[in-house]
């Protein structure tokens, strides 16, 4: 016989007694884990290559887009091996506590990155046992909530799920904005840190409440046969025709720890008075949710159920044409930047707004919708599919990151030049690629060189007619001041030019401090690994900064620059012969994406809308029942 609890007490009306500790977990676990994922794509970006003594490569930002959808993805496909061993064999408990463990385990393998052996090596197995830990007990924590519910109380659910997203966008907010703030001035080491130890508080307040806890057995046999049965099979048919819709609307929201923040780096962040890093700029998020959750449910709700019935479906649907309109605008405010603009963030927090009211009507109703659906052994494994959704949807998106990635001849030879500089770090290596005739000694050959400290650069074929280009831009841009021309003016400026087989040249602006101008190559197609060209980028000024309250908080230089300092690493860039240039010219092969700034927001709209469209007739058919644990 259990020590603990099995089922609700049929006489409690009011809040069961082990709530406070499961929101208090919550919270905790949800500081380390939006901590972690709020700086990893600009940990991505800007600070792994530095953290071996030899400085290594930088990512693009397609390529990190990629690998932070991957794992996100990673993160939610585990709730399905949770929520089985969950429900079939230890339950939630016993479930939350070993994996909880390591959780912990992962977040101090991304505290250690760069203090011995490989860098990226401890990335990937910090993230490999966040997922795991993180992934493995997320349907357990939302099925345990549940599960201190019965017949007598279960009028409080819809109120406890509110609480218990509150708690972890409470948990968000503070991580959002402290662990951006962390690595730029104290480093990774303390920025992943920090988080790794709101895990293990997270890990003691849930063991503190054991004794408080509703212990729902696993189903074990029971669990398989109701699986297994018409009942089981009928609902996981019905539930994952919802998550299929359901995961599209993540794979446009998890954006925010990727482009968005891409997008958020061109913009001017000055808002109200206080400069954002751009990766602090997802605690408005939390911000928002903590003031619409109870927006929603007392006043917008009631109001707009006086005028039509509002089902979870219909909410749901609302949701995700929300969704629709808040990458609408970002797509329109890409197009802003792909323009030379630099708009204020706070049309990006615009977005955020209308992104969070679609968060509230989509993942919270669906959250509480799949449990109250799922047939009672089988709470776990329906909240584990539904977090699946999140893993299809941040699937989907690495998937169209990893495809419009061009690929870059430079890539092959990276390796060998690699160990080269490793072996002498006082001499140059330098590798020709035969280039698209694979033929060496050829006018396509490319010239890789690469010093300690540095990183690669490449010697193109018709270097003399982008130069001549580069030229007629920066004159341009000097005569204007110093802003680059528009698409058409630079394409205007850029008429008659022509690289050594016969293309002409292409002028992109990529935003306002950065333009480049490319030629087809000698294959004679855009948009491929044979692409040449230059990318012209405005210096930055160094501008006083102004006081800040935070000025005696941290040291007096930013991590970045004292861990250049500490491995010698040098910006040494291409200049155009002019050391007081205010331009930075740099040289490149292929690289880049197929589909690129506005185009690439837009594509994810006009999913959105579609999916929101072909979604209306899934809610007019469904049918279901509420189903709680007695």
């Amino acid at each position: 016989m259990s020590k603990y609890r099995t089922s609700p007490d049929p006489n409690n009306t009011g809040m069961p007694k082990g709530i406070p500790f499961i929101i208090g977990n919550e919270a905790a676990e949800r500081f380390s884990f939006y901590g972690m994922k709020t700086i990893l794509a600009v940990f991505m970006t800007k600070y792994l290559w530095l953290m071996n003594d030899t400085p290594g490569q930088i990512m693009s930002d397609a390529a990190v887009s990629e690998k932070v959808h991957l794992f996100s993805s990673a993160v939610y496909l585990t709730p399905l091996l949770g929520a089985f061993i969950s429900d079939a064999f230890f339950g939630k408990y016993r479930t939350i506590i070993w994996l909880s463990l390591v959780y912990c385990a992962g977040h101090a393998a991304l505290a250690l990155m760069g203090i011995q052996g490989e860098a990226a090596m401890w990335l990937i197995a910090g993230l490999a046992l966040i997922s795991l830990g993180a992934g493995g007990i997320k349907p357990c924590v939302s099925a345990h909530v549940g599960d201190q519910f019965g017949a007598s109380n279960g009028h409080l659910v819809t109120k406890i799920f509110n609480y218990f997203y509150w708690s972890i966008n409470l948990g968000a907010f503070l991580s959002t904005m402290l662990t951006p703030w962390l690595m730029e001035w104290y480093g990774p080491h303390v920025a992943f840190g920090v988080p790794g130890v709101l895990m293990g508080l997270a890990t003691l307040v849930f063991w503190m409440g054991r004794n408080r806890f509703i212990h729902i057995p696993a189903g074990g046999t029971a669990f398989l046969k109701e699986t297994f049965s018409p009942v089981g099979m009928k609902a996981i048919g019905k539930l994952s025709i919802l998550f299929l819709f359901v995961a599209m609307f993540w794979a446009l929201f998890d954006q925010t720890a990727s482009r968005w923040i891409f997008q958020a780096r061109e913009m001017d962040r000055n808002f109200m008075g206080v400069e954002w890093l751009e990766s602090q700029v997802q605690a408005v998020n939390p911000v928002l949710i903590l003031t619409f959750i109870p927006l929603f449910t007392f006043i917008i709700y009631p109001q707009v159920g006086r005028v039509v019935k509002l089902t979870p479906l219909r909410k749901i649907g609302a949701g995700l044409f929300l969704m629709g309109c808040a990458f609408a605008l970002s797509s329109t405010i890409q197009g802003w930047i792909d323009a030379g603009e630099r708009p204020n963030i706070g049309w990006q927090i615009l977005a955020y707004i209308l992104l969070t009211a679609a968060e509230i009507m989509v993942s919270i109703v669906a959250l509480e919708f799949s449990y109250t659906q799922a047939p009672r052994t089988m709470k776990s494994l329906i909240l584990g599919l539904f977090l699946f959704s999140v893993s299809l949807g941040n699937l989907f998106t690495a998937g169209v990151n990893h495809y419009i990635q061009i690929p870059s001849p430079g890539a092959t030879v990276q390796g060998t030049l690699q160990a080269m500089v490793d072996k002498d770090r006082t001499a140059a290596a330098t590798e020709t690629h035969p280039g698209a005739d694979e033929q060496p000694g050829t006018a396509d050959d490319l010239v890789f060189t690469l010093k300690f400290g540095e990183q690669t650069k490449v010697a193109t074929p018709s270097k003399a007619s982008l130069d001549l280009a580069g030229a007629k831009i920066e004159a341009w841009t000097e005569a204007n001041g110093s802003k680059f021309p528009r698409p058409e003016v630079g394409a205007k400026e850029l008429e008659g030019l022509q690289d050594q087989w016969g293309n002409a040249l292409h002028y992109f602006l990529e935003n306002s401090r950065t333009c480049r101008i490319t030629s087809d190559g000698p294959d004679q197609k855009s948009k491929t690994q044979w692409d040449v060209g230059i990318r012209i980028r405005l210096k930055e000024k160094k501008e006083a900064k102004k006081a800040s309250w935070t000025d005696a908080l941290h040291p007096e230089r930013p991590w970045l620059e004292r861990r250049k300092e500490k491995i010698n690493y040098v910006d040494a860039t291409e200049m155009n012969g002019e050391k007081n240039s205010e331009f930075i010219r740099t040289s490149f092969a292929g690289g880049g994406e197929r589909l690129e700034g506005a185009s690439y927001y837009w594509f994810f709209t006009t999913l959105m809308f579609i999916t929101a469209i072909i979604f209306m007739p899934y809610a007019f058919f469904y049918r279901g029942k509420t189903i709680l644990q007695e």
